[in-house]
């Protein structure tokens, strides 16, 4: 018996769904995390971009848990220049880029590798209710 070696020819990525209102944070950037890098499949590679695509919207409607995490969780970035740290809390990042939020998340959970930039190519995240991405998707909303 042969070990089977999974080929870029073998690889057709779906694309899928979400609805991210009233969901909690983490639980559904895991759940992403999980169907970007291809773990989902019996014909995962680590080194190759095996993942499927992934459409999220109403991103502004997304919950967090606990009592205050409005404020006291910090989104840092740096300009590499001297005294350049910006901290925006979650109640900022949630009115001016309500995406980010769960691009940022779901980073976090991907590879460091230029794979793991590939990855998160294939993550399509939309404020509201409209997405552009109707034609490729043939499955119903996943919740």
């Amino acid at each position: 018996m042969k070990t089977y070696a999974t080929k870029a020819s073998d690889l057709k990525p779906t694309w899928h769904l979400f609805d991210a209102s009233e969901k909690i944070l983490g639980r559904l950037s895991t759940e992403i995390a999980y169907l970007l890098q291809g773990k989902h499949k019996p014909i995962y590679s680590r080194h190759l971009l095996s993942g499927d695509y992934v459409v999220v919207v109403n991103a502004e409607q997304i919950r967090v848990t606990g009592n205050n995490k409005e404020t006291q969780k910090i989104y840092y970035s740096h300009s590499q220049y001297p005294s350049g740290l910006r901290e925006t809390p979650l109640s900022r990042m949630r009115q001016r880029h309500p995406d980010r939020i769960i691009r940022l998340a779901v980073r976090g959970m991907l590879p460091k590798t230029t794979l793991g930039r590939q990855m998160l190519k294939r993550l399509k995240v939309y404020a509201g209710d409209s997405h552009p991405h109707g034609a490729q998707i043939n499955s119903p909303t996943r919740s």
